[in-house]
């Protein structure tokens, strides 16, 4: 994928893709107040830090000069 198409990926993921995921997770974390605190604060560490993983390659190098140029 070049860098230009990635840019603009990652600037998609940012202004659609995590708003939507924090609508879920405040959706999922809504019905979470039946579950125990222990539960509940292993849901909100991997809803936390759980969206970096699959994205962790959109994000590599996008605040440094284009490498194509």
């Amino acid at each position: 994928m070049t860098y230009k198409a990635r840019k603009r990926l990652a600037l998609f993921v940012l202004v659609v893709g995590l708003p939507a995921y924090v609508v879920l997770a405040v959706t999922l974390m809504s019905e979470a107040s039946r579950f125990h605190k222990v539960v509940e604060f292993v849901i909100y560490v991997v809803l936390g830090i759980g969206w970096v993983f699959p994205l962790k390659w959109v994000f590599m190098g996008i605040g440094q000069s284009d490498p194509d140029e």
